[in-house]
């Protein structure tokens, strides 16, 4: 498989931080791209199900809730017993690996359209339904501490966020507008994978400069980094063929699994876990397992859904 166009310009990104090239990306910029992204996911989903949802997708979007909730339970025991982290980092990091990066989902549609692989219109749906049950897993294995929390603050943190209301949100209005939605289409669907190509290059920007970072933490920080975002798409993967998606819609469905949220779960985590190494869980999001989906895992997701399959 050939390397998308727009992985090239993550490439480019952490290549120009390396050798400290003075490229200044607006903060104001990447945090538009962002939003960029969250929209048009939202309205091609919203679209779509307009299209094709019905009543059938209900069983199919519970067993993705029940994922959400089981990769934390997975990543916590690895976090504390074999990495020895303290109690409040193992959980907020494993609230990371269950949720969702939005990110590296647009690079994984982008990789299956250039491939011409079809997938599921109403997939943005699943999406939504992952970010909330690893926040909520994460609180109750840190809640075995003793921590307090500010329960109307974290509510608000955790449905309130950018990410959920701009997710939702569009979903919503594709959903509503879908018949009238060419108003925005040159806009939100045409414009995508530049959009895509420029959110990608500020990433690998950040990446790389997290790198000295990852130098003092270790070898199991790097191994983990790595292996759950495999035990994440290898789950995903088959829980996409059991429940009757496509090919295509497996892949997504085990890129999701393989995702670390670097957006909705940083802040519910600095409510919900006051105590935990916030930058600890960024560095293990950005700096390991979003560069590895997005050089590696995607296209290897692909191949072993394409290979399970048959």
């Amino acid at each position: 498989m050939q390397l998308d166009i727009t992985i090239a310009f993550f490439i480019l990104g952490a290549l120009a931080t390396l050798i400290r090239s003075d490229i200044q990306f607006p903060k104001a910029l990447y945090q538009s791209l962002t939003l960029f992204l969250m929209l048009a996911i939202g309205l091609k989903g919203g679209v779509a199900l307009a299209k094709y949802g019905s009543i059938a997708l209900l069983p199919q979007s519970l067993l993705v809730i029940c994922l959400g909730l089981v990769l934390p339970l997975i990543a916590f025991p690895i976090l504390r017993y074999v990495g020895q982290l303290k109690l409040e980092d193992a959980a907020s990091i494993a609230a990371h690996y269950g949720s969702v990066s939005i990110g590296t989902y647009a690079v994984a549609v982008a990789f299956l359209e250039t491939q011409n692989i079809s997938y599921e219109a109403y997939f943005p749906l699943f999406v939504v339904l992952l970010e909330i049950p690893a926040i909520a897993v994460g609180i109750a294995l840190a809640r075995r501490s003793g921590t307090n929390l500010k329960w109307r603050t974290l509510i608000h943190e955790v449905f309130c966020n950018q990410s959920l209301v701009l997710l939702v949100g569009a979903l919503i209005i594709g959903y509503l507008w879908a018949e009238r939605i060419e108003g925005v289409t040159p806009l939100f669907f045409n414009l995508f994978h530049g959009i895509l190509a420029l959110f990608l290059l500020e990433m690998g920007m950040l990446a790389a400069s997290r790198l000295k970072e990852l130098k003092q933490m270790g070898n199991f920080m790097l191994a983990f980094g790595v292996f759950m975002p495999l035990v994440g798409g290898l789950l995903g993967c088959i829980l996409g063929l059991q429940i009757g998606l496509s090919t295509g819609g497996a892949t997504l469905l085990a890129v999701l699994g393989a995702s670390a949220s670097y957006i909705a779960v940083p802040a519910a985590m600095r409510v919900a876990i006051p105590e935990a190494n916030q930058s600890l869980s960024i560095t293990y999001s950005l700096a390991i397992t979003f560069p590895f989906n997005v050089l590696v895992g995607i296209p290897t997701y692909a191949l072993f859904t394409n290979w399970l399959s048959n």
